[in-house]
């Protein structure tokens, strides 16, 4: 009863949107775009109805069962249009990058776990326009890096990980991380997996600047079940909303314990939530804290190591040459149960961790949205197509909506909404890539629309349409 009921105040609201205009008031001369005939589906209202849906200056016009016409039609008979991908969780902040999401139906990616410490200046570098929204977090590691002098060019990669900070270097972080707050970072980033140094009682001090701001916190998590409990508790004692990233990642085999931990403080009333990815194995730098202990090895765990640049399995030998040169590994290892918990799990939201460079990267990068909807989607029937348009969509925008007010505008079907949509074939949208060639782009997404604009025609990117614009918080 109550999805009827969301469904009939969905179909309400479209309803009233018609009233009083007849086929001259709405049709060629004032739609932007027509999308005719999909499924609409709505994670936010329950709206789930073959209808049409016009675009009218980057923005959601009108959603009816009446004929349209615009400027621009797309044909959407036995497609699913929903609110684009938000990715909270995607490294490749590049050109490149943006090419490889967006035919994962990708619209938005940010950047929040890792971060950056000049908020202003990563803005600016992308100011020209990109095919995707963007946005970034004012992030601990970078931060810390600075401070400390390391040389590291993501991660840290000496003292700016494992050194403890003085009194001094706390006050100076502090003083970074608020700038980069008023110069409109959307969240904070953390990273303590690869900040060995930072002692809780350093964690606790900078999540007391992010209490102040409300803005969350997007943490990568050290000491599996024990560190995420530990994380939660600090973050209630200062009253700091909280993200721990990847939950696959972190949890590893115990990721049922883990996510129990995470529902348990949400039972209570905490501000926590939680993202993972459907892929068994992850990726990072070699060079940084996660493989300080790499001399203890056994053959076995060298062998779950495969480097990016040449898709090869390492050995002591090699793992030793590359750790001095430095350059990106995947890491293999989890099992699908451990995957699908995660994927199903009805907190955990979806979210890439991907990361591509010189045309070299991890499948999660380009497949991570296609994947979930092809396999623990259609395939395994895991979940609903509801529900996991839902992990991709509402759940990330309503993360952020709360201190970044351009977020109450997406991954949601409504009127006014900013338009960005995905049009995608549920029984042929699937993802591609390989461990071996991350580069190979999903297939089944046939639209993307990024703000009122067509980047995703027929499957093929649109060149030179650069739609994206900044997503921030606010400025002071």
């Amino acid at each position: 009863m109550e999805l009827l009921d969301r469904l009939f105040l969905g179909t309400t609201v479209v309803l009233l949107s018609l009233a009083g205009c007849d086929s001259g008031e709405i049709g060629r001369d004032e739609l932007d775009l027509v999308i005719s005939g999909s499924r609409i589906m709505d994670p936010e209202s329950g709206l789930d109805a073959v209808m049409n849906l016009g675009i009218k200056e980057g923005k959601i016009k009108i959603i009816t069962d009446q004929d349209l016409s615009g400027k621009n039609f797309i044909d959407g008979s036995g497609l699913v249009l929903a609110p684009g991908f938000i990715d909270l969780h995607e490294h490749a902040q590049s050109d490149e990058g943006y090419r490889l999401m967006v035919r994962d139906g990708v619209t938005t990616a940010l950047e929040l776990e890792v971060g950056t410490r000049d908020v202003s200046s990563w803005y600016d570098q992308r100011r020209g326009g990109q095919v995707v929204n963007y946005g970034v977090s004012v992030g601990h590691i970078p931060v810390r890096m600075a401070v400390m002098g390391d040389e590291g060019s993501f991660l840290p990669t000496g003292v700016g990980g494992s050194a403890i900070a003085t009194d001094e270097q706390i006050a100076e972080m502090i003083l970074m991380l608020e700038q980069g707050l008023s110069q409109g970072a959307v969240a904070m980033g953390f990273g303590m997996a690869y900040t060995p140094g930072a002692t809780y009682e350093e964690f606790r001090s900078m999540l007391e600047v992010a209490a102040s701001a409300r803005v969350s916190s997007h943490i990568h998590i050290r000491g599996g079940v024990e560190g995420v409990r530990r994380t939660i508790d600090i973050a209630a004692e200062v009253g700091a909303p909280l993200h721990v990233v990847h939950a696959n990642s972190s949890g590893g085999e115990e990721i049922a314990d883990f996510l129990a931990v995470i529902e348990q403080a949400v039972s209570l009333g905490q501000d926590v939530s939680t993202e993972v990815y459907p892929y068994g194995a992850g990726m990072t730098e070699i060079g940084s804290a996660l493989f300080d202990d790499w001399e203890t090895y056994t053959d076995s765990q060298f062998a779950m190591h495969q480097w990016v640049a040449t898709g090869e399995r390492l050995n002591r030998d090699n793992f030793e040459i590359y750790r001095e040169t430095g350059g990106k590994v995947i890491i293999h290892g989890r099992s699908e149960e451990a995957t699908q918990i995660g994927v199903t799990h009805p907190l955990a939201m979806i979210a890439s961790d991907g990361f591509v460079e010189e045309g070299r990267g991890h499948p999660r990068t380009t497949g991570t949205f296609s994947k979930v909807l092809g396999q623990y989607v259609r395939d395994q029937g895991s979940l609903s197509l509801m529900e996991g348009i839902k992990k991709m969509t509402l759940m990330p925008a309503q993360r952020l909506e709360r201190t970044v007010s351009q977020m109450q505008g997406k991954g949601r079907i409504r009127l006014g909404a900013d338009a960005d949509l995905v049009v995608f074939d549920p029984s042929e949208i699937r993802d591609r890539s390989t461990y071996e060639d991350g580069m190979i782009p999903s297939t089944g997404v046939e639209y993307v629309v990024v703000n009122g604009r067509v980047v995703v025609n027929r499957g093929e990117l649109v060149e030179g349409v650069l739609a994206g614009s900044a997503v921030r918080g606010e400025l002071y």
